[in-house]
């Protein structure tokens, strides 16, 4: 536990070395620059490969930490195999940072200037985006030491499923919260107009989330039913497994993305081992002592048992797609077929009918109970099986163009959100974080359909005093402005927008050069609302003084943010209940 103490005092002097323009640092003099204003030098401690995994080694010495300090109550055995666990991953990733990833290598003679950070990471995102990323990826290092203690216990039962779930909430809110950060980031940022692009980086941090969504309800059933103990082992370890995995992706250069830092073999092949050495670990362990639980837990075919189970098993397949997606292009090189690239075509075609199931799964485990479903609750499903589908049609309706695909995902959507204020039956912090959670995934699927079916855009060559109109919205050029920031210079267009003669907005998109590096950004110019956003990029100057500008309308785009923020909130809701239930207990281990 030694790394537990020395890792914060390191961090520490890390971020004083770019506070202080200390170039002798290999890691600052490539990363920072004097120029570069303070907060900014504050994400650059993790915006490259070296200080990234220092930060994954300090999270994980803080989940540690936590897990040493608040198991008092839990079973004195399980809870000194969980941190000696957790200290042999933390051993693996000291050697690796040591050997091959010392982000304290000194330079002589120092440079008098750094070369900056990368312009495309001098956002305000970036500083708060990859720490919750790492903190999510590395809170369900928890989660698996729980699984392998359990193993080498020779049980998984209900008291371990209560010790285990509170960490896998706070990995799975960590996580949430970062990679709406980093969909955030790409849309106002990147300058594309999107929000996700399926790249590989992307699908890393969403292939945990996506388990860890799932090992979350195999907890309750185990801890409530003492049921599905295996699902709960298994999804710990692949959990866990991904989250590795992740940490390859970005850091091997494996992969081709604009989020990846390194492409050193070297680097991605210990990785790659330690990866290895986790999950055939964990496997080989559960394949020769989770043959001892047993379980007499019977329920009928309706009940809530089979809808988390179906739950459970759409989120693994829709996992898979992910991973196959992902992956695929790599293993089709690698076996010398050529080179091919898997995109949104087919991640469209294949995610999204799971994830429709997803949500009608999500609407019926509301109104069921363990054991059975009422006949009461099957009286009132169709009001707002009624509502839902009524709803879902007028959505449709709504606009110019009706798509079945949405009338049945805004349906499906509403009945989520219907189904969970319905069948409600008293409002606690457990029940008010179920809701906003399954509202929060429910109000993201209503932005991401309305936003990918109805998005409209059109290029213009514009010069000032010239025009151009979208969706009922005039776009008027009225001035070009020359800015000087602390470490780039930026040309900026003024644009007035207008709808049926009344004014609405101004947008200022920005081309900038960076000094330094030598590059040039887009900044685009975004006006934000609830229903819908106006987005405007600056491109480069065609045929004289007249510069190229896209237009983009965005309906709902804002609710795919919102609802991950609901999501978030009802992480956090449910986390607090389970810490109320803990202090109010004098005996923890029960089912609650």
């Amino acid at each position: 536990m030694a790394s537990v103490c020395l890792l914060p005092y390191l961090f520490y002097y890390w971020g004083y070395s770019f506070g202080t323009d200390d170039f002798s640092v290999l890691y600052v003099a490539q990363h920072s620059n004097s120029q570069l204003p303070l907060f900014f030098k504050l994400a650059a401690v993790w915006g490259g490969h070296e200080g990234s995994m220092l930060f994954w080694l300090f999270s994980l010495s803080v989940w540690t930490a936590l897990v040493a300090a608040l198991g008092k109550k839990v079973d004195i055995l399980i809870n000194a195999r969980v941190l000696a666990i957790l200290g042999i991953i933390m051993i693996g990733f000291c050697l690796f940072i040591l050997l091959l990833s010392n982000p304290f290598e000194r330079i002589f003679p120092s440079p008098l200037e750094g070369r900056d950070l990368n312009p495309m990471l001098q956002d305000i995102g970036l500083i708060f985006h990859p720490p919750l990323l790492y903190l999510g990826y590395v809170g369900f290092a928890v989660n698996f030491a729980f699984a392998i203690a359990a193993l080498l216990s020779g049980k998984m039962d209900a008291a371990v499923a209560h010790w285990s779930r509170p960490w896998a909430l706070g990995a799975w809110i960590c996580l949430t919260g970062g990679i709406i950060l980093g969909s955030w980031w790409a849309y106002y940022e990147l300058g594309w107009g999107g929000w996700w692009f399926w790249d590989p980086v992307e699908n890393a941090s969403l292939m945990p989330w996506l388990l860890g969504t799932a090992l979350l309800h195999a907890l309750v059933v185990t801890e409530q039913r003492g049921a599905f103990s295996y699902w709960s082992l298994l999804l710990s370890i692949f959990t866990f497994a991904l989250s590795l995995l992740g940490t390859f992706i970005v850091r091997s250069g494996v992969l081709t993305s604009v989020h990846a830092f390194a492409v050193d073999p070297g680097r991605g092949i210990m990785l790659l081992l330690l990866l290895g050495i986790a999950i055939i670990g964990a496997l080989t362990l559960f394949a020769f002592k989770a043959n001892t639980q047993s379980s007499a837990i019977r329920f009928n075919l309706f009940s809530r048992e089979v809808f988390l189970l179906l739950a459970n098993v759409l989120l693994s397949i829709v996992t898979l797609i992910v991973l196959i997606g992902t992956f695929y292009p790599m293993l089709f090189t690698a076996f010398g077929l050529g080179s091919i690239s898997v995109g949104a075509p087919y991640f469209n075609s294949t995610f999204v009918p799971p994830a429709l199931l997803i949500l009608l799964v999500m609407g019926f485990s509301t109104l069921s109970r363990w054991k059975s479903i009422p006949s009461s609750s099957l009286k009132k499903i169709m009001i707002p099986a009624g509502l839902a589908v009524l709803g879902g049609v007028l959505f449709g309706l709504m606009f110019e163009r009706v798509y079945p695909t949405v009338i049945l995902a805004i349906a499906l959507s509403l009945w989520v959100i219907l189904g969970n204020l319905v069948f409600i039956q008293r409002i606690t912090l457990r029940s008010l974080g179920v809701l906003l959670a399954h509202s929060g995934v429910a109000i993201t699927a209503i932005g991401i359909t309305l936003s990918s079916y109805y998005s409209t855009e059109v290029g213009a060559k514009m010069i000032p005093g010239s025009e151009s109109s979208l969706s009922g919205y005039t776009f008027h050029y009225d001035e070009t402005r020359l800015l000087v920031g602390p470490n780039y210079t930026a040309e900026q267009a003024v644009i007035s927008v207008s709808s049926q003669g009344k004014a609405i907005t101004q947008l200022m998109p920005e081309r900038r050069h960076y000094t330094v590096r030598t590059m040039m950004m887009s900044e685009p110019g975004i006006s934000w609302g609830l229903f819908g956003d106006l987005y405007v990029v600056m491109g480069e100057k065609v045929d004289g003084d007249y510069y190229a500008l896209r237009f983009h309308y965005k309906p709902f785009v804002r609710w795919v943010w919102g609802g991950g923020l609901f999501m978030m909130l009802g992480g956090l809701c449910a986390l607090w209940s389970k810490r109320s239930k803990r202090s109010s207990n004098s005996v923890v281990g029960g089912i609650s």
